[in-house]
């Protein structure tokens, strides 16, 4: 059967990264002070799975909860360090039918002056259920920029 992966990717694109990265750098940053972090959970499905190297961690998130405390997990450490906005420096988004695809980014999170306070490479899967696009799982390292210069495909490459 066929699907028109053109305009899936669009509508991948758009959902993720203007209305849900949007909507999470405005929470983080603390421009939606009417808004706490259960907004997540338009986002991202439960269960979802999540690892990490910082912090370490492999687990099933099989409830509301727990998804909203990992966000906060995030969001108390980027808050600390005065996080203001995220630079994208590369993206990938692969359609793997028309309800299921992958995004893969580079999080340069940072501060108001530029500074970047956490970088990350993170691969999201996401599907469409019920009409409605949601993270199912997300896999994420830390990266350095001298050694990733922008490219997904080096930041995953390191410590080969």
């Amino acid at each position: 059967m066929g699907f028109d992966r053109s305009a899936i990717e669009k509508e991948v694109q758009h959902w993720f990264f203007d209305i849900y990265f949007n909507h999470w750098v405005d929470i983080g940053a603390g421009r939606r002070p009417n808004e706490g972090p259960e907004f997540v959970l338009q986002y991202w499905g439960t269960p979802m799975f999540a690892t990490a190297d910082e912090p370490a961690m492999a687990a099933w998130l099989m409830e509301g909860k727990q998804i909203v405390d990992f966000l906060v997990m995030q969001h108390e450490v980027l808050m600390a360090g005065g996080y203001d906005h995220t630079e994208v420096p590369d993206q990938k988004i692969f359609v793997y039918n028309q309800d299921g695809a992958s995004i893969e980014v580079i999080w340069s999170r940072q501060a108001a002056d530029n500074t970047e306070i956490q970088r990350f490479v993170v691969h999201f899967e996401v599907a469409r259920m019920e009409g409605v696009w949601k993270v199912v799982g997300v896999q994420a390292r830390t990266t350095v920029r001298d050694i990733d210069n922008g490219s997904i495909d080096a930041a995953w490459a390191q410590g080969e």
